[in-house]
């Protein structure tokens, strides 16, 4: 051998590679000798190949460092398993268990089994040349699960053959060709089925489940939910099981609220094994600028669960993306670090906004202030996919609008749904946190960390951010007539002590750091865009307003039909609505 790094040719170093290859070679020739030679040319290649092997183990030992890598690791080990399937190695294969059988009337049977690994050898073949999606994965399934297959192998292929035309189901069973084969009388069975033709294939469901999720949710079946591991299922796209909470939160509409109101209480999770082993709470979130594909396989693998949706008044969703803004740097985030010595102004300096975003070439046009022209950029991306979302699910929907998560109602709101779902009720002491209005004035400002002496002071604009491991000192280092009194966190480490001398000091410090605070937040207010201007402004620009227009009409569709009196009370969706009918009246497909 010649090269220790290519799988192919460990492969046909094997013995029974090389037993088979001198069989074919004898067939093929037309030199004397009979059997005999041939039995002659066999034993010398065994004992050479003992010899080879001998030599590699003491050299091994002596040097480990020469010792080969595992063939899972050369580059061609895809290419080298279908060597395994060459005659030369099934006929070798063959050969090796006559000998090791020879004494229980393994020379008998030798020719018979000649015959059979021929047949199988052609069975293989013509496997290789229908199948183009032959991977390292379904090779190793049939390497280990030879026999089985063989057996099966006319009624596999008619699977195979029915599905032809269901790429997706195919790539499912190929991926976990071990288990198909493994479990293939319960696989047939599902996949033979008119149910999974109705739920499935009919509709070209690109995550197709490899077995019935109605079995699978029978603790008396012998293969169902307690038994198959998180990873697997995740593979074989098994949707979640029944009666899981699923909770659909769409960014720009108290989405981080809400997280922080349901996870106060109960597990929640965006991991689909967590929430599929255990009792979390699964959770799909739609942000701004993030690409739905993310979560697509998920929001498919959910079927008869409960969910949550989180939504909002469109065009209140818009005016919110526009006035966001985003980091001004790309190495700040939340609780940077401080000292005492920064200019105040040049560490509230930390706020830029999206003029445009080419979501497909991901390239990101800034702006100083919130600018209109961001509206185009907006309806580029996935973040008022309700419909498209929704329509490929059957879940028990129950919305939740924004305005049912604001200070007065959110305790209520809360209670509601844990009555409903059998989720944690909240506890009535928290009631003033949960009520507490949540301000957005100071995003990207705060949480900062001022360090002093070696003490963290965090000053904390929102209660979201606001640690139990803290205790807030705003009584100590703030006026009560200071305008910032009841909308600021300054809090400290609960087994932290300041002294006199530091609480004077950081009172004059937060003195001085309001001023710079107050003068940041109404500068930043000032430029902020109303929900009014974005009405006008699509007023002006017909083929904008057009294009949200057909997305909302289509997007709306489902909310429209089960939740009529959330969609009634978008004030300024009505508006827009409104307004599309006086300018426009009904808008046609071919006017796009």
């Amino acid at each position: 051998m010649h090269n220790p790094n290519s799988a192919i040719e460990r492969v046909k170093n094997h013995l029974a590679y090389k037993l088979g290859q001198a069989m074919i070679d004898f067939t093929n020739s037309s030199s004397g000798g009979g059997y005999i030679a041939l039995f002659k040319k066999l034993y010398k290649i065994k004992k050479q190949h003992k010899k080879e092997q001998k030599i590699y183990q003491q050299t091994i030992q002596i040097f480990p460092q020469l010792k080969y890598p595992s063939l899972e690791k050369c580059s061609d080990y895809e290419q080298a398993l279908r060597y395994k399937f060459h005659l030369s190695y099934m006929l070798g294969k063959v050969l090796i268990k006559a000998y090791q059988t020879w004494y229980k009337g393994g020379g008998f049977k030798l020719k018979n089994n000649i015959k059979k690994a021929n047949k199988e050898f052609q069975i293989f073949r013509e496997i290789f040349k229908e199948v183009d999606q032959i991977n390292s994965s379904i090779l190793e399934g049939l390497i280990d699960n030879k026999q089985l297959f063989l057996k099966e192998f006319s009624r596999i292929k008619n699977i195979l053959t029915i599905h032809q035309d269901y790429k997706a189901i195919l790539d499912n069973i190929f991926h976990n060709f071990n288990y198909f084969i493994q479990n293939f009388d319960l696989i047939e069975e599902w996949l033979l089925s008119d149910n999974f033709k109705e739920r499935y294939k009919k509709g070209n469901h690109p995550y197709p489940s490899l077995l019935d999720p109605k079995k699978l949710n029978d603790e008396n079946e012998k293969i169902n939910y307690h038994n198959i591991p998180a990873e697997l299922a995740w593979e074989m796209n098994l949707p979640l099981p029944r009666n899981k909470i699923v909770y659909i939160g769409y960014g720009l509409s108290g989405n981080a609220a809400m997280l922080f109101y349901l996870s106060k209480y109960n597990k929640v999770t965006t991991n689909y094994m967590q929430s599929y082993n255990s009792n979390y709470i699964f959770n799909i979130n739609y942000q701004f600028n993030k690409d739905i594909l993310v979560n697509f396989k998920k929001i498919h693998l959910l079927y008869e669960n409960k969910a949550i949706v989180l939504t909002r008044d469109p065009i209140e969703r818009i005016v919110t993306a526009i006035n966001h803004g985003y980091w001004k740097n790309l190495n700040q985030k939340d609780f940077d670090l401080i000292s005492v010595d920064d200019d105040i102004d040049k560490v509230l300096d930390r706020i830029r906004y999206v003029k445009k975003h080419d979501m497909k070439n991901n390239h990101i046009e800034w702006s100083d202030e919130p600018t209109l022209d961001m509206i185009d950029s907006i309806l580029d991306n996935h973040c008022f996919k309700y419909n498209t979302i929704l329509k490929k699910t059957n879940l028990a929907i129950n919305y939740v609008d924004m305005k049912q998560i604001s200070e007065e109602y959110a305790f209520e709101t809360l209670q509601g749904l844990a009555e409903k779902f059998k989720l944690t009720q909240p506890n009535e002491a928290d009631r003033h946190i949960i009520s507490m209005k949540q301000n957005n004035i100071f995003r990207y400002l705060l949480p900062l960390v001022l360090r002093i002496n070696k003490i963290d002071i965090f000053i904390i604009g929102s209660s979201l951010h606001v640690s139990p491991r803290y205790k807030i000192i705003n009584h100590l280092v703030l006026d009560f007539d200071n305008p910032f009194y009841d909308l600021l966190f300054i809090s400290i480490n609960k087994e932290q002590m300041l002294s006199n001398d530091l609480i004077i000091f950081l009172k004059q410090y937060m003195f001085n750091f309001t001023i710079a605070l107050d003068k940041k937040v109404k500068f930043l207010q000032s430029n902020l865009l109303s929900k009014e201007k974005c009405i006008d402004y699509l007023k002006n620009k017909k083929e904008i307003r057009k294009k949200l227009k057909k997305i909302l009409d289509e997007e709306l569709v489902h909310i429209k039909q089960h939740r009529p009196d959330i969609v009634a009370s978008w004030k300024y969706y009505q508006e827009f609505e409104k307004m599309c009918k006086e300018l426009d009246g009904d808008i046609q497909e071919k006017d796009f």
